[in-house]
C-alpha cells in the first residue's frame, strides 16, 4: 500500500497543524504558571533609580520570561485602566482608598524643586514655598502634572499666596530641558533628584510637611500570577 498524493498533502499539514496545537498548549500552559505572559503597568516617575527602578531589576531577574509593558499617564487615568482590565497595576503618588480596587502604600519620597542651573539659588542646600512665590511653575497635562498642580495650589492657598503655574502640553524629557532653558521651575520626587541631567539642579523644599506617599492599585479580579509576584517582591521591598 502507498499514500496517494492527497494523502501525502493531509498527512503535511495534519502535522502542521498538531505542532502548533502543542505549542498553543504550551504556551499557554507557561503563561498560566507565570513563566511567561505580560504584566502592564502604569508608573508615576523615573523607572532609572528609587523604588521602582529596583522592583523592576528584581522582577525581571526573577521572572525574565514575563514582558514588562510602560504606562506614562495621569494616574486617574491609570486606575481607570487597572479597572477596566487594561492595566495590571498603577503606581500612583498620593495614593488613598480606590473605591473597586485593591491597594497598598509601599513607599515615600521627598519633594524637591527643579530649577536650572543659571538661578541665583542654585547653590542652596534647601527652599521654602515662599521663597518660590514669584516663580512660575510648570506642570505637565499627563503623569503627575494634575496632581503637582493641586499640591502647588493647596501649598499656597496655606500662605495666603497665589501660584503661577502654567500647564504644558510635553513629556517629561521637553519639561525638563525647558527648566534648564530657565522657563520656570518644577517639583520633582527623590527619584528624579538622583539622576544628573545637564543644567538642572534639584533642591529640598524645607517646609513640605511629609514626603509624598507611593503605593501600587490593583484589581480584585486579577488573579494573574506574573502579577502575584510582582507585588509579592513589592510588598517584601516596602519601606513603609
Amino acid at each position: 500500500m502507498r499514500l496517494t498524493e492527497a494523502g501525502r498533502f493531509f498527512l503535511v499539514h495534519v502535522a502542521d497543524g498538531i505542532e502548533q496545537l502543542d505549542y498553543a498548549v504550551k504556551t499557554a500552559g507557561m503563561i498560566g504558571g507565570g513563566a511567561c505572559g505580560r504584566i502592564r503597568m502604569g508608573v508615576p516617575t523615573t523607572i532609572a533609580t528609587g523604588f521602582l527602578a529596583e522592583l523592576l531589576h528584581r522582577y525581571r531577574k526573577q521572572w525574565p520570561g514575563v514582558e514588562l509593558e510602560l504606562f506614562d499617564g495621569r494616574a486617574r487615568d491609570a486606575i481607570f485602566l487597572v479597572r477596566d482590565g487594561r492595566l495590571d497595576v498603577a503606581f500612583v503618588a498620593a495614593i488613598t482608598e480606590v473605591p473597586d480596587c485593591h491597594s497598598r502604600p509601599l513607599w515615600t519620597e521627598s519633594l524637591f524643586v527643579a530649577m536650572s542651573d543659571n538661578d541665583p539659588r542654585a547653590d542652596a542646600k534647601g527652599l521654602f514655598w515662599r521663597d518660590l512665590c514669584d516663580d512660575l511653575f510648570l506642570v505637565r497635562y499627563d503623569g503627575t502634572g494634575p496632581q503637582e498642580h493641586d499640591h502647588i495650589a493647596r501649598r499656597f492657598a496655606e500662605r495666603g499666596l497665589h501660584p503661577k503655574v502654567q500647564r504644558c502640553d510635553v513629556d517629561r524629557c521637553m519639561l525638563l530641558s525647558m527648566i534648564a532653558a530657565d522657563y520656570g521651575v518644577t517639583l520633582a520626587s527623590e527619584a528624579t533628584s538622583r539622576i544628573t541631567m545637564s543644567g538642572i539642579t534639584f533642591i529640598p523644599i524645607m517646609d513640605e510637611p511629609e514626603p509624598i506617599t507611593f503605593g501600587a492599585v490593583w484589581s480584585p479580579h486579577n488573579n494573574g500570577k506574573a502579577l502575584r509576584g510582582l507585588l509579592d517582591i513589592a510588598r517584601k521591598q516596602a519601606t513603609i
